[in-house]
């Protein structure tokens, strides 16, 4: 865990009750659950049966029926409640009312469209504010206190017929305003936004406002600041007993097709194994040269474009392979470049299937959609662009392997865009791409091409992604994909055809003798001059060349290739290049003189000071491409005469590690990781521990304590975060101390020493009460914190 084990219910209960224990879970629930969410939210703790009402549901029908099929809205109702149970947003309490996590409520601005309840608009109203209103609906006041003036008019605004024969006695403009207010006219729940946009006249000059102020219709605040507000029991009692909040408990209709787990296996082996292949061609072609970051960040168009193009493969393709394995640490950040590590180097030795499951496990985590290429307003974006974590991405992925693994058994979805609804329902809060023109349509996609989705349904890969099971997934990409291929098939026509993912040796003898022309599922490299002159220029003999392709050919070597290779050899040498600034030199007195009248060389500055040498101005490097440019095929000469041998040079980053801190506890000042993962939590055995477990005191320390508030402390540091952060709880202190202790990041609630509130997120934290030396995320340096000025405590 992140954070220490409680030692109590009640500091577990603390925790569950956190904005940000509630925020992680929100994202999570799907649509049903939201909806219930959202209308409790609206009603503050009410019985079952009037949530149940509220949402048009049916009551009487067990607790524990499942949301699908014949069940209906009722089971829906109660599979949402006990969802929500189970994640301790919602819980019965002992008066017969479903209560919720506070923070819940502030998850809508106006849940279902409705402003606050009337006690908490007339929190600030006096009592003889409330008598008037009371005199002015013709109820009879029960008291002078204010709390039965307001449970009265309460009590009246919540009779939806009382409400209504109020209203119908209204003048005709003061029903179409408060008809307008509640979104009755309009069929449909207002929104906040709304209500500040219809606005009311000031009571002062208008009496049709002044009427609906007078009978607590409508209610201003007592300074007159802001629009006037109307109460969620009028607008549901205005809005009638046929409106019923929006609840949708089934999943949408999808049409789906007849597809066998073989049929879903072949096409899974086919789209996983042609990435497989396409993301080898795509490294290949950074690790050879890497691509340039612009000055903004990221690689742009033309980067992509030209990788695309040299690896053969679509722009998605690329963005995907680049962004997997930039997570994965194939790929780093050099300077103004994005060049291959040393990890790359291990990747390419390896099988097919290990490639894949590698670039897969990045993708399961991933802060984005790797794909998007488009803004909301349509401008082009880069790979790598380091955008910020986007959780609303993660859901949506996580959403589509939900939505797929509840497809009926032996069914696919038809198409894509079917798909997308059932993210939807099952993700509300997933982010959409404003680039899509069906719900999701490139987040699909890219499940298909690294065969998570195979035929509209789950494959083998996807069921291991969306368990999260390292082990299954490997063996599930080790099942379906075959080995890498090392042999070729070489044809009259000068290719060379490999089926399958080619092996790092296969890929990089073609690579270096012949040009790719095409990749995937089969890849082909086509030969030439200029390829065998470029293997030659690598220091390889034609006889070498001919053995190595000889080696890995499915039967022996078309004549053609051969006669190429020993036709580009006999012409390889001939021209020999010296750098004096540069001495040409070669034993055919009429080949150099041919050289110096060349007019495309006239640039060169040739001079012919002997029938065998000519000499030039130009640098030897210029020379040579100049002569290759115009069809001549020379070598370089090495100071002592030898042949200069030519090697491509691969540019590697180093690979990124995490930043290591320096641990207050370590012997000798030793550093230990910053990061942690989490471990798994057994539940039962948490709850067993806790009711075995004494009570533990959980007030804050007196200022005049002298010893340690709480003898049970877990560790040194918990007991002095206790002692100088006194405005924190006993959750807070403990969630403190253990990020100290453990090296964890943390995130503050901080008053300056100005008033100023803010919130830092807090990592390299070491304790010197009575401060903290931290690194700040915030301000991107190192900072002291006073402890007593540290009012919050949160995960980072």
């Amino acid at each position: 865990m992140s954070l220490p084990e409680p030692r109590s219910f009640g500091e577990l209960a603390d925790r569950l009750q956190r904005p940000a224990s509630v925020a992680l879970v929100l994202p999570g629930l799907a649509l049903p659950h939201l909806q219930v969410a959202e209308a409790l939210a609206a009603l503050g703790p009410v019985p079952r049966a009037a949530l149940a009402d509220l949402l048009g549901v049916g009551v009487g029908v067990g607790v524990g029926v499942g949301v699908s099929g014949a069940e209906g809205v009722q089971g829906g109702l109660d599979a949402a409640l006990g969802t929500l149970g189970d994640h301790a947003l919602v819980w019965p309490d002992g008066e017969g009312l479903l209560r919720m996590a506070a923070p819940m409520r502030q998850a809508w601005d106006a849940p279902l469209g409705l402003d606050a309840p009337l006690v908490q608009l007339l929190a600030d109203t006096t009592s003889e504010e409330l008598r008037r209103i009371l005199a002015a609906l013709g109820v009879r006041s029960p008291g002078t206190t204010k709390q039965r003036r307001l449970a009265a008019l309460v009590d009246h605004h919540s009779d939806p017929e009382r409400v209504t024969a109020l209203v119908a006695g209204a003048p005709a403009a003061g029903r179409e305003l408060l008809e307008r207010r509640a979104g009755h006219a309009a069929g449909r729940p207002g929104s906040r936004t709304e209500f500040l946009v219809l606005g009311v006249p000031h009571a002062d000059s208008d009496p049709v406002a002044r009427w609906a102020l007078e009978r607590g219709l409508l209610v201003e605040d007592r300074h007159r600041y802001g629009p006037a507000r109307m109460p969620a029991e009028v607008a549901l009692a205005l809005r009638g007993a046929d409106w019923h909040a929006p609840f949708t408990p089934v999943p949408p209709p999808a049409r789906s097709m007849p597809v066998t787990p073989a049929d879903v296996d072949r096409e899974t082996a086919a789209t996983a194994t042609a990435f497989a292949a396409h993301a080898a061609s795509v490294l290949t072609v950074c690790a050879a040269s890497a691509p340039a970051l612009l000055k903004s960040g990221g690689v742009g168009a033309r980067e992509l474009s030209r990788v695309g193009k040299a690896a053969r493969c679509e722009d998605i393709v690329v963005r995907l392979v680049l962004e997997t394995a930039y997570a994965a640490g194939l790929l780093a950040r050099d300077g103004g470049r994005v060049a291959a590590t040393d990890g790359y180097d291990a990747w390419a030795r390896r099988e097919p299937a290990e490639r894949l499951t590698v670039l897969l496990q990045a993708w399961q985590t991933l802060p984005l959609t790797p794909a998007q290429a488009r803004d909301e307003d349509g401008k082009a974006l880069p790979a790598l662009a380091g955008t910020p974590p986007c959780d609303g991405c993660l859901r949506a992925r996580d959403g589509l392997l939900t939505a797929a693994a509840h497809l009926p058994a032996d069914q696919g979805a038809h198409s894509a865009a079917e798909l997308g609804p059932l993210v939807a329902w099952y993700r509300p809060l997933a982010h959409q791409l404003p680039q899509d023109g069906t719900p999701f349509a490139t987040l699909v996609r890219e499940a298909e091409l690294l065969g998570v989705i195979a035929r509209g349904a789950l494959s083998r890969i996807g069921a291991a992604v969306r368990a999260d099971d390292a082990e299954a997934l490997a063996a599930a990409c080790r099942h379906l994909l075959p080995a890498a291929t090392r042999t070729a098939r070489f044809g009259a026509d000068l290719t060379a055809v490999v089926t399958g993912t080619p092996s790092a040796h296969l890929a990089a003898l073609l690579d270096a003798t012949a040009d790719r022309e095409a990749g995937g599922a089969a890849s082909v490299w086509r030969f030439g001059p200029g390829t065998v002159r470029r293997a030659l220029d690598s220091g390889r003999t034609p006889d070498a060349i001919v053995a190595d392709l000889a080696a890995v050919a499915v039967g022996p070597l078309p004549q053609p290739l051969s006669y190429l290779i020993h036709d580009t050899a006999r012409g390889h040498g001939r021209i020999r290049v010296a750098s004096v600034a540069s001495v040409i030199h070669g034993e055919e007195p009429a080949l150099l003189a041919e050289l110096a009248a060349h007019r495309k060389l006239a640039g060169l500055g040739l001079r012919r000071l002997a029938p065998t040498v000519l000499v030039s101005r130009t640098p030897l490097d210029k020379i040579l491409t100049a002569l290759r440019a115009a069809g001549y095929a020379p070598v370089a000469e090495a100071a002592d005469g030898s042949v200069r041998v030519e090697q491509a040079r691969h540019r590697r980053a180093a690979t990124p590690v995490p930043r290591p801190r320096k641990s207050p506890h370590a012997p000798g000042g030793a550093r230990s990781p910053a990061r942690r993962a989490p471990a798994v939590v057994d539940v039962s055995a948490l709850a067993t521990r806790l009711r075995a477990a004494p009570p533990v005191a959980s007030r804050r320390p007196d200022p005049g304590d002298t010893i340690p508030f709480n003898s049970g402390s877990d560790s040194d540091s918990e007991e002095i975060v206790a002692r100088y952060a006194r405005l924190l709880s006993l959750a807070d202190v403990r969630q403190l101390a253990h990020a100290i202790d453990e090296g964890l990041a943390v995130t503050i609630e901080y008053v300056a020493a100005s008033g100023n509130r803010t919130v830092r997120t807090l990592s390299e934290i070491d304790l010197d009460p009575p401060h903290l030396y931290a690194w700040c995320h915030l301000r991107d340096d190192e900072r002291v914190f006073t402890l007593s000025r540290v009012h919050g405590v949160m995960p980072a």
